[in-house]
């Protein structure tokens, strides 16, 4: 099957941008992403409506839509890419730009967060005492599990760009292989980081003794941990598709997008772990 791009323009004037068509999916996953912070929200703060206290169902429930919906956009978009052939050269270019776009945001992103860990550390304010880490705070030794789990980030870098040569040598199988292995490491990394949640001995919020390291902290591990586990999924899905043949040496964005994210997730753990589990703490 030729990977050239079909325009079907309808005897209209032939061009190699891609018209996406009508979808309902743009305002209806507002409304879902919505749902679920509103669901959140009332969790966080035990909010009872009409007798009714939500609780961790209504965020179970939220998660259940916004992966419904994900899995339903996702296949709209593959049959477009896949069957229509709509992505031409040139829209695969706006792909690019959008996607180093929105990693660029997602730096600005955890920037605040460093930002926000710095300005305590090198400011310590009369409320810890004047010192970092707080004296109430035994910080996690990055050199014990911090650092098994680096280990384990930077070998799932490598396996991606395994995965990523083998698809330009159009080695589906290998591909394949490499594709799983870096999703087995991204969940044990993911696992490891609950280990280590559980175990650290303070706490987030200020009631529960928290302080600004705390907050900063999980702010900071937590959203990059969330960030690892949507990688993940953006790569099992990689996963699924390749083995439907879907990528091929000369057309294969959707698996680039998800190996940018990926390294992406990698250089700001890299960063975490030298900041706040090692600099942070000494």
């Amino acid at each position: 099957m030729s990977d050239e791009p079909v325009y079907d323009l309808k005897g209209g004037k032939p061009h190699p941008y891609h018209l996406v068509n009508p979808s309902p999916w743009p305002f209806v996953g507002a409304v879902v992403a919505g749902l679920l912070a509103s669901f959140a929200v009332l969790y966080m703060h035990k909010v009872t409506i009409l007798g009714i206290t939500p609780g961790i169902y209504g965020v179970i429930f939220g998660f259940f839509m916004l992966f419904t919906l994900m899995w339903i956009w996702w296949k709209d978009v593959i049959h477009e890419a896949v069957v229509e052939k709509a992505h031409s050269p040139v829209a695969k270019i706006g792909f690019r730009y959008g996607m180093a776009l929105f990693i660029s945001s997602e730096v600005m992103f955890f920037v605040a967060f460093f930002w926000a860990f710095f300005n305590g550390a090198l400011r310590p304010t009369e409320a810890i005492g004047f010192v970092w880490p707080p004296t109430t705070v035994v910080p996690i030794d990055a050199f014990d599990i911090p650092l098994l789990m680096t280990m384990i980030l930077l070998l799932s870098g490598c396996t991606v760009t395994w995965a990523h040569h083998a698809i330009l040598e159009n080695k589906q199988a290998e591909a394949t292989k490499a594709l799983l292995i870096t999703v087995l490491l991204g969940a044990l990394f993911t696992c490891f980081q609950a280990y280590e949640y559980m175990h650290a001995t303070f706490r987030f919020s200020i009631e529960n003794g928290g302080n600004i390291y705390s907050s900063a902290f999980y702010m900071a591990t937590g959203f990059h941990g969330f960030h690892v586990l949507v990688g993940s999924i953006f790569l099992l899905v990689c996963l699924f598709r390749n083995k439907k043949g879907h990528f091929t040496a000369k057309s294969h964005f959707g698996f680039e997008a998800a190996a940018w994210y990926w390294h992406f997730v990698d250089v700001v753990w890299l960063f975490l772990f030298v900041a706040i589990y090692w600099w942070g703490n000494s």
